[in-house]
């Protein structure tokens, strides 16, 4: 009985306490759900600024071409095509293809087969290659990491366009810094108290010959190419001029670069930069990204860089699987171009750039991969041709087609020039708003006459873009 008591005072004690927090919740007096308070009054409307009005729904700042724009006829296009591959100061081997972009039928064609050697306007495989995968959209990451308590190990992406101190968001080159990486790094080092590190330098993605055997050693010399790596400040440039000096081992300078840059925060680099291997567990203390491969391409294309294309066909091998070296991304490139149905039979590339000796294709897979870029069923490979120079404007073609030539402005073109060798590679507009695809290559042009023959390539695109010459 008196354990019933007991068990019913302590019920009622808290039943009593319960009701009593209840109050008190009500009243505001201890945390709960309940309340006597008002409710709060109706949020007032979104502000409607004054006078605001919808603008005007965009429109397309260049009109599109219409399918029905005319057709330069065959006998027009054939006899310019004619009158090219007859002149004797291009030399005996001209090969020409121009074609109807929307159609793909050949418009005219002399030698159209023969395998020729393309110099750089075989760039265009490795554009339309690295745009399919890795795609226009990747970037490549710089990373400094972490290993062990008092070493940073700097990591290369690829990115051989680094900036030296603080990276342009609306740069290509120069896109990512590595004052910025130093900035990162610098702050996660010294706040954990460390005020000194040794660093350390990953540059193995790639591998193999950093520059491919087929360039002659004096064009390596002049700055036409730099050494392959992982990562590099402004490709590897000495100096600013465009065929710069580079340095023999662009990842050691670029690393002993972000060195300084550490040591200017604050931060002391003990001993001298050392290679090691990135630990897979290290922890990453900084990143900085480059511009998109897309942009990456086109101005590979507008300035004919050869280093870059050298790189991009390398992270087209690692994508695919395959070592990040010059014979992997040959590999590479030519196989993911026959992917998209371009016929590369008989083809051969002694490396990506077309600088070096032994390269061979003909007008025809020019005209094919580029075909491939201005169709619309291939979106992701537009910047193949939008980075393409134009006559008289940008890139390697500014400085031709003067004042009032007519394929100012209408001539795009991906530029070749070796030793007695001339071609171009691009679209031409006619005068009817109609797009060709052409390509255009001379590879046994009498000495002294290489500029000659650029004159004469241009004045032949000039004579095409006029083209009213459409079949009666």
């Amino acid at each position: 009985m008196g354990w019933r008591l007991h068990v019913g005072a302590t019920v009622t004690t808290v039943v009593a306490l319960f009701g009593g927090y209840l109050v008190a919740d009500a009243y505001d007096v201890v945390p709960g759900l309940l309340t006597t308070a008002p409710p709060p009054p109706e949020a007032a409307p979104f502000p409607v600024a004054p006078g605001a009005l919808l603008g005007p729904a965009p429109e397309p700042a260049l009109p599109t071409l219409s399918p029905d724009a005319p057709v330069p006829s065959t006998s027009a296009v054939g006899d310019l095509v004619t009158g090219l591959a007859r002149d004797a100061r291009l030399g005996e081997r001209v090969g020409v293809l121009v074609t109807d972009a929307l159609t793909g039928e050949a418009l005219g064609s002399a030698a159209p087969d023969q395998a020729m050697v393309p110099a750089s306007t075989q760039k265009v495989l490795t554009a339309v290659a690295a745009l399919t995968s890795p795609g226009g959209d990747t970037t490549l990451a710089t990373r400094a990491v972490l290993s062990g308590e008092s070493q940073v190990v700097l990591v290369g992406g690829g990115d051989m366009m680094l900036a030296a101190g603080a990276g342009d968001p609306e740069a290509v080159n120069g896109h990512a810094g590595l004052g910025d990486l130093a900035d990162q790094v610098a702050a996660r080092v010294l706040v954990s108290g460390r005020t000194s590190v040794t660093l350390g330098l990953d540059d193995t993605l790639f591998s193999g010959p950093a520059i491919a055997p087929s360039v002659r050693p004096g064009d390596a010399a002049a700055g036409y190419v730099a050494p392959v790596a992982s990562l590099a400040i402004d490709v590897a440039r000495l100096t600013d001029d465009e065929y710069a000096r580079r340095a023999p081992d662009p990842a050691l300078a670029a690393a002993q670069e972000f060195a300084r840059q550490l040591e200017a925060r604050g931060l002391d680099v003990e001993g001298s930069v050392s290679r090691a291997d990135a630990p897979s567990s290290g922890q990453v203390i900084g990143e900085v990204r480059s511009a998109p491969l897309s942009a990456i391409v086109q101005d590979m294309l507008e300035r004919s860089d050869n280093t870059i294309t050298e790189v991009l066909g390398r992270l087209v091998a690692i994508d695919a699987g395959l070592p990040g070296s010059l014979e992997g991304s040959v590999q590479a490139v030519t196989a993911a171009v026959e992917r998209l149905g371009v016929d590369l039979e008989g083809a051969r590339l002694a490396d990506l750039s077309g600088l070096g000796e032994g390269s061979r294709m003909t007008a025809r897979q020019l005209v094919d991969v580029l075909s491939l870029a201005v169709d619309p069923v291939n979106p992701e490979l537009r910047d193949a041709v939008t980075g393409l120079p134009l006559a008289g404007l940008s890139g390697t073609l500014g400085s031709r087609y003067p004042g009032d030539h007519p394929g100012r402005g209408v001539v795009t073109g991906k530029t070749g020039s070796l030793p007695n060798i001339t071609s171009l590679t691009g679209t031409v507009l006619t005068a009817d708003d109609r797009l060709l695809v052409y390509a255009v290559l001379a590879d046994a042009v009498p000495d002294g006459g290489t500029w000659g023959a650029r004159v004469i390539f241009d004045d032949f695109l000039g004579r095409l873009a006029a083209c009213g010459c459409t079949a009666s």
